[in-house]
């Protein structure tokens, strides 16, 4: 019998040797962050006492983000899976949370789709490396008094506060947020979590049709992460953007889709994903 329960950090173990045949590069420190973030909100599901699959979530008030679902393969097309992105919703809901988003595998659309959930838009994930070029004036390193000041400009585009990610990752010490000001306003800014040699980028947020803006920042980041392994999910709309990174040396691993369970609530800016997992 199939059953969900809280996840636990005796489950973190199995956590990250399911997600190894998927080739994520997930730790156990990934696990315990995301435990952190939402406490009751990660899931391990089991077949009688046998782990056979995980997933998490995260709240950002009205929206909520699903990820880092995964069953293992001797149990899927049986309903396990299904029960387990169920339970998941359920959660959310009960935490008034009106929009759920993902990231799926194309493949994985249809069985989504039968969920209620939506598909929005493609992203694609692009993998590369720092590297030096010219660079504009004007994008500096965001203050800690500053970072309130992120945040606001964030929730615009999101259509949530996502303070309790945002907040962590851009007081860790190495990790990278760079923004564009203009006439004291702020207008764009990315932000880098870095680890040793590599770095995930994102989430990178501008003002709707500046893509010379995001592009100015993109190159900004990729100075100061010159030989780093990097990776991002940017949306496939942005041509402009994909343009400059394909021709900076990036290259693409694989495509999501964008889903959303609820009405959509995210507004119109370029969006670079803070992760696969969170939004």
């Amino acid at each position: 019998m199939y059953h969900v329960k809280p996840m636990s950090i005796e489950d973190l173990e199995f956590a990250v040797q399911i997600t190894d045949t998927m080739d994520w590069g997930m730790i156990k420190e990934d696990f315990e962050f995301m435990m952190h973030l939402e406490p009751e909100g990660c899931f391990t599901l089991f077949s009688n006492s046998e782990r056979i699959g995980i997933a998490t979530t995260i709240s950002f008030g009205k929206i909520g983000w699903f990820g880092n679902f995964i069953v293992n393969e001797a149990h899927r097309g049986k309903g396990a899976g299904s029960l387990l992105v169920k339970h998941s919703i359920k959660y959310l809901t009960a935490r008034n949370v009106e929009t759920i988003g993902l990231y799926a595998y194309m493949d994985k659309i249809p069985f989504y789709e039968r969920l209620g959930f939506r598909y929005d838009s493609d992203f694609m994930v692009l993998s590369g490396k720092g590297l030096s070029s010219p660079i504009k004036t004007g994008f500096r390193e965001v203050k800690e008094k500053e970072i309130k000041t992120i945040i606001e400009f964030d929730h615009s585009c999101f259509g949530a506060s996502r303070k309790k990610i945002l907040k962590p990752i851009l007081l860790k010490k190495n990790n990278l947020c760079y923004a564009s000001f203009e006439d004291g306003q702020l207008t764009g800014y990315a932000a880098v979590k870095v680890y040793k040699g590599m770095a995930d980028l994102g989430p990178l947020i501008c003002k709707y049709g500046r893509s010379d803006m995001a592009i100015a920042i993109l190159k900004t980041v990729l100075n100061r992460l010159k030989g780093f392994e990097i990776s991002l999910c940017a949306p496939k709309k942005e041509s402009e953007l994909l343009d400059f990174l394909t021709k900076s040396g990036f290259h693409e691993r694989f495509r999501v889709a964008r889903m959303f369970y609820g009405s959509s609530l995210i507004r119109d800016c370029i969006y670079v994903a803070e992760s696969l997992e969170r939004g």
